[in-house]
């Protein structure tokens, strides 16, 4: 089997379905692979709000970018592009799971099998002409995603104790306010804003990523 062909099926392989194949533990998942093409994703995205808005700020930036790269963002393209047919998995291992990582994990792999086998360009280029052909990128660009109150619903469903700090920074006389989100004691997600409430929102939405907490 050509390695290249076998890097593409070991990233549509969920470890569910695994083998070990090394004595430290590694497996034969697309796990690595994810790893590899979430790098090139957020790259790729990065460059391209950054020529495509040239006066907005590294807040928005970084906004817009997380909204592209989310995992039920990624999730939808995954199915839109047809990976959810074709990947490997235990079904009864994974449960109600593909609602917002399976496949989107899955695409990010399958990014890092085209840099692998292709190089950088050919990955970029199906990125910016075969996933974001179905973003849209201006209507997002005007969507409010609610992360704290999404954040605070889940943590009352799941019964845990979830929490705000808040620290006020003086950067060239200007205040910044520093978020962290704690989910019993320990820091889910944090970050900078010249707005509290931004600061929450973005500090929110770091947690939900980090807790996989689906976004509707």
């Amino acid at each position: 089997m050509p390695v290249t062909l076998s890097c593409y099926i070991q990233a549509l392989r969920h470890h569910s379905v695994s083998n070990t194949i090394h004595e430290n533990g590694s497996r034969d998942s697309n796990e690595r692979l994810e790893y590899l093409g979430d790098s090139v994703l957020n790259t790729v995205i990065a460059e391209l709000l950054f020529n495509r808005f040239p006066y907005k700020n590294e807040g928005f930036l970084t906004e817009m970018r997380s909204k592209i790269v989310s995992r039920e963002s990624l999730n939808d393209l995954a199915i839109k592009i047809g990976l959810n047919h074709i990947v490997e998995f235990d079904k009864r291992a994974v449960g109600n799971n593909t609602k917002n990582s399976i496949f989107g994990n899955a695409l990010e792999a399958f990014i890092g099998a085209i840099f692998l086998d292709r190089g950088f360009y050919i990955a970029k280029h199906f990125i910016n002409h075969k996933l974001l052909a179905h973003v849209d990128i201006e209507k997002l660009q005007n969507t409010e995603t609610n992360f704290k109150g999404r954040l605070i619903e889940w943590s009352q469903k799941n019964s845990r104790a979830m929490e705000f700090e808040s620290e006020e920074i003086i950067h060239q006389k200007q205040k910044i306010y520093k978020i962290r989100v704690l989910m019993d004691r320990v820091v889910m997600g944090d970050a900078e804003h010249i707005s509290k409430k931004k600061a929450e929102q973005l500090a929110s939405q770091k947690a939900c990523e980090t807790l996989g907490v689906t976004i509707a």
